[in-house]
């Protein structure tokens, strides 16, 4: 039978796994607002704002991996945010921390600025199809390119650019008023330029991939000018640039690309429509840099959307780890 002292201390050690589990130090697990193959996102409050990383916000996000295989994808998520550091249209890493599991097992805890606009696929689907106003457009591209940009400067490239892993964050504008900017996440699949990727397949959703990288498991700085492309086409049409029914089916889509290319709808403005052309050659040495598209007329005169006034419990919950990213293998 057990002393009383020995029950005690059992407890304590529980809790303190339980601590380690749910927190950690100087921070506090919230709210679960996504669920993803490679772990999941929780709001948090941090209890001490300066680190060795920097000033930390009150409110942010820690992304945590889904036990040890997954481990090392979120910690080379953090390298990568590290090296990405200072550019703000990129999402910005608050550094990270280890805690146990309810099992004991290792979990790495990745810190991140919170996005309380949501996703910019979640902003898309709330349009019903129609799309978003063209200004908007612009002012998001603006900043999306901002962010390839500075990757493409870092020699990354970030192998996973859909709408889902572009975050919407409040900011001040010159003028004074709240407006959201875009910002590029989620770079568990990021790799530096010239590196090789592993396997048969290619990295990243599907209806992003370029036709080099389909056909040529080639994936470089001029592939993700083609995913841009794509996301800006959404952005205008609501709807992907490729009929969803081929997602399962590669061969299928491998043909539709290569006989056929994304439909641009004549509402478009003609800069809008000139700068799609341009993103969507099928050709890649025929598509601009982003240093070069962010002189294209289409971005180079974005103004800010209308004020921005919080977020809804819906934008919240779109913050989430997309489970649709992943290496895809092309037969």
């Amino acid at each position: 039978m057990k002393r009383k002292a020995e029950i005690k201390v059992e407890v304590k050690i529980k809790k303190q796994r339980n601590c380690r589990r749910n927190h950690g130090v100087n921070w506090v697990r919230g709210e679960l607002i996504g669920r993803g193959r490679y772990g999941s996102v929780h709001l948090a409050t941090s209890a001490k704002p300066i680190t060795r990383f920097g000033r930390r916000p009150e409110i942010m996000v820690v992304k945590s991996s889904n036990g040890v295989p997954c481990l090392r994808s979120v910690q080379h998520e953090a390298e990568v945010l590290i090296k990405l550091k200072g550019c703000p249209s990129i999402i910005e890493c608050f550094g990270g921390q280890f805690t146990a599991d309810e099992n004991g097992e290792k979990v790495y805890n990745l810190f991140l600025e919170y996005a309380s606009g949501g996703s910019l696929d979640h902003l898309i689907k709330k349009s019903d199809g129609c799309g978003l106003p063209e200004s908007k457009v612009k002012w998001y591209t603006r900043s999306i390119l901002e962010g390839v940009k500075h990757i493409h400067q870092c020699d990354y490239v970030h192998c996973d650019l859909t709408s889902e892993n572009i975050l919407l964050v409040p900011t001040t504008t010159s003028c004074g008023s709240t407006s959201l900017v875009a910002k590029v996440a989620d770079f568990k699949l990021a790799k530096r330029t010239k590196e090789k990727v592993g396997g048969s397949g290619c990295r990243g959703s599907p209806i992003y991939l370029s036709p080099e990288a389909l056909l040529d498991k080639l994936q470089d700085q001029p592939y993700e000018i083609w995913s841009v492309g794509c996301i800006v086409l959404e952005m205008l049409t609501g709807k992907p640039s490729w009929d969803k029914s081929y997602y399962w089916k590669p061969q299928d889509f491998l043909d539709m690309l290569v006989f056929n290319s994304p439909k641009i709808p004549a509402k478009i403005s003609k800069e809008g429509r000139d700068f799609l052309k341009i993103c969507l050659a099928f050709n890649p040495y025929k598509r601009l840099t982003t240093e070069e598209l962010l002189s294209h007329p289409f971005v180079a005169q974005s103004i800010p959307p209308e004020e921005y006034n919080g977020s809804s419990q819906s934008d919240i919950a779109s913050v989430t780890l997309s489970s649709s990213s992943e290496e895809v293998t092309v037969l």
